[in-house]
């Protein structure tokens, strides 16, 4: 399918319709990251019990014609006791877990199929999903490389947090990378 070929429309979810679409919403996933389609049970958990999360949000990017999902990306409220809150903070010195997490927003996920990536609908979803949320920062983790994501998230003022950074369960390296919130405010420096 072309992307040209394809209208699309950004929504909006609230937790039952995320929980409604999670298979579609795993299917993105495992899809846009070239995993093995194995994965969606084992994922199927972790995914639902973050639509619970405090400050959850969502945005989905559909067809309208034919209500197929094209892409995906959510957070919520990052804090001590979570899984990915507790890795990162292991990675970084006091002062930098203090700035960087104290009060952040987890960019979760972001993912659009392969087949319409390359037409600003990441950005879109970014921007929306990021739109109005309270917390000072925003953090994401996102494997090492020179990929379509890692020169979004420069474009947009990302800086690192960590690098070359090893999470359990994953033998890839990841980038942790943050930016001030809201997107208005100017990007921190690399050596904040």
């Amino acid at each position: 399918m072309n992307p040209e070929e394809i209208s699309t429309e950004l929504v909006r979810w609230d937790r039952r319709e995320f929980l409604r679409r999670l298979d579609d919403v795993l299917r993105v996933y495992v899809t846009a990251m070239g995993y093995s389609p194995g994965l969606i049970g084992s994922r199927r958990g972790f995914v639902a019990g973050h639509a619970q999360r405090d400050d959850f949000r969502a945005v989905a990017t559909i067809e309208p014609a034919t209500g197929r999902l094209v892409g995906i990306g959510y957070g919520y409220h990052s804090g001590p006791g979570q899984w990915w809150h507790e890795q990162v903070r292991a990675g970084l010195d006091r002062p930098a877990a203090r700035y960087w997490l104290s009060d952040c927003f987890e960019l979760v996920e972001l993912h659009v199929m392969p087949y319409a990536q390359g037409h600003g609908l990441g950005e879109a979803q970014l921007r929306a999903l990021l739109d109005g949320v309270k917390a000072t920062s925003v953090l994401l983790s996102t494997p090492e490389g020179d990929t379509r994501a890692w020169r979004l998230y420069r474009r947009l003022g990302f800086v690192d947090v960590l690098r070359n950074y090893l999470f359990p369960g994953d033998a890839r390296p990841f980038g942790v990378l943050g930016r001030l919130l809201p997107f208005d405010s100017p990007p921190p420096s690399a050596s904040a």
